[in-house]
């Protein structure tokens, strides 16, 4: 072995917790809390962004369009990465690559504050993304197998929580930034968080692989100390499925860019028609190549596992149904007239709902219900909220009481996603973790981009002819979508 893989092999071996932390009964939790940090700056980078955009428009004269392009790029980068990522994971180890994402998070968030020209801060959103998919391709991963199986639903839900914080924080916390500092601090912010995360992982996540360690032995039963489990490395055959990267990258890409010029993006018509046809295309020999690839990047078996593809279906509509009301709502409230720093508290409810059901919301269930039957009672509640959203204003309502649908919104969705990861990650086997855990995220950021860039779609579409009732009708669509939730949640 030469001087460079022996330090290469260094780098990548996973270092134990101290026995002073990996024997405490509470250290399961220790880890989640350190998983939770990226769950919490993935979230609050998320929806912290959109409140800088006036800011970078005066600053780079820009238009809206161009300024998009901040979220835009970070957007695709995930999408993109989270299911190659997921496999790399397995291969090198999650807490490495967790950590790693960590660094290169918090360097990036660092150049981007620093940036002078619009088209630099993309690229710094865009780098940012890739630090942002090696955590989230490996938190519910971690989460799963780090706790013990009666805990995991749990556990999700306080990671679902943090997320939820995160979201909620974020205008709040972007809008103080940029009237009393810079938008420069919106993305400073992030360094700290990113090195507590660094630190935390460091001492608190157990080991997930050791890269030159044999299939260990059946442990033996013992009522010494806790020592650190290792996990043997996966056989290395077959070549990286770079093939794969690019056609999900492709499709990924031309079809966020069509969804955003028909939403307004000056682009002509025959190039949203050939940006979607090429998504189509893309897709289709995406389909093909995994079938083929001997390390798929998408792992068809593994979508095709009893309980995956669904539970990928409905983690997807789920993010679907909590982002579009978020688009919608100041949207609805601005023309009901409601000042904006009221109409940002009214819709601070739905994320907070949504952190506060996924924690504790599931104890207030009967306790012998199944996490199918969680799935359907938080699919009902949030297609009432949002029938409730669409039929309140229609009434003729104050615009403050939009809150009460809007908390059932959150609630519901708070009861449903952590109790639907918990059926996806049961279904998924151990040694594929990383790879069904980077897929689930892959559906959340599919489901927060298609809710961020459908209900624009549709009030476009709709144009000056329908007025604010096209608002009340893209929301009377998107409660339909909840009750599509029924079909995958049965066929578990």
């Amino acid at each position: 072995m030469n001087a460079a893989s022996t330090l290469t092999a260094r780098l990548l071996a996973e270092r134990p917790r101290p026995r002073g932390i990996a024997g405490r009964r509470y250290a399961h939790w220790l880890a989640v809390g350190t998983v939770c940090l990226g769950a919490f700056l993935g979230q609050l980078t998320a929806s912290v962004t959109a409140l800088v955009y006036p800011a970078l428009q005066r600053r780079f004269d820009a238009g809206f369009a161009a300024v998009e392009w901040v979220a835009l790029a970070y957007l695709l980068v995930l999408v993109a990465l989270l299911a190659p990522i997921g496999r790399l994971s397995d291969l090198v180890g999650r807490k490495t690559v967790y950590l790693g994402g960590f660094a290169v998070f918090g360097l990036a968030s660092l150049a981007a504050g620093f940036a002078g020209g619009l088209g630099t801060l993309v690229a710094c959103r865009a780098v940012q993304a890739v630090g942002g998919a090696m955590m989230q391709a490996n938190s519910v991963a971690l989460v799963a197998r780090g706790v013990p199986g009666h805990a995991m639903r749990r556990a999700l839900g306080v990671q679902a929580a943090a997320q939820g914080l995160g979201l909620a924080l974020g205008p709040s916390l972007g809008g103080l930034l940029v009237a009393h500092a810079s938008w420069r601090w919106v993305f400073w912010i992030n360094v700290p968080v990113a090195l507590v995360g660094i630190v935390a992982g460091w001492f608190l996540l157990p080991r997930t692989r050791a890269a030159d360690a044999p299939t260990p032995p059946r442990p033996r039963a013992t009522a010494g100390p806790v020592v650190e489990p290792t996990v043997a490395p996966e056989p290395d055959g077959g070549r990286f499925d770079l093939a794969g990267l690019l056609l999900l990258g492709g499709s990924t890409t031309a079809l966020l860019l069509a969804l955003s010029a028909a939403s307004g993006l000056p682009l002509p018509a025959w190039a949203v028609a050939a940006l979607l046809a090429a998504a189509v295309l893309c897709a289709l020999a995406l389909v093909r190549q995994e079938r083929r690839a001997t390390r798929p990047i998408l792992a068809p078996g593994l979508v095709n596992t009893p309980g995956v593809r669904p539970g990928l279906a409905v983690a997807l509509i789920g993010y679907l149904l909590l982002f579009c009301p978020l688009v919608l709502g100041p949207v609805l409230l601005a023309e009901a007239g409601l000042p904006t720093a009221r109409s940002g508290l009214v819709i601070t409810v739905l994320p907070a709902a949504f952190a506060v059901a996924a924690t504790v919301g599931g104890g207030l269930l009967p306790r012998g219900w199944s996490d199918v039957a969680r799935c359907r009672c938080g699919a009902a509640l949030a297609g009432a909220g949002l029938l409730g959203c669409a039929l309140l204003p229609a009434l003729g309502a104050p615009a403050v009481l939009l809150a009460g649908p809007l908390l059932v919104v959150g609630g519901g969705l708070g009861l449903l996603l952590p109790a639907n990861n918990a059926l996806v990650m049961r279904a998924i086997p151990a040694e594929c973790s990383a790879v069904g855990g980077g897929m689930v995220n892959m559906a959340r950021s599919l489901g927060t981009a298609l809710g961020t860039a459908l209900p624009v779609l549709g009030v476009h579409l709709a144009g000056p002819a329908l007025g604010g009732r096209s608002v009340l009708l893209a929301l009377g669509v998107v409660a339909g979508l909840a009750v599509v939730l029924a079909r995958p949640v049965r066929r578990r």
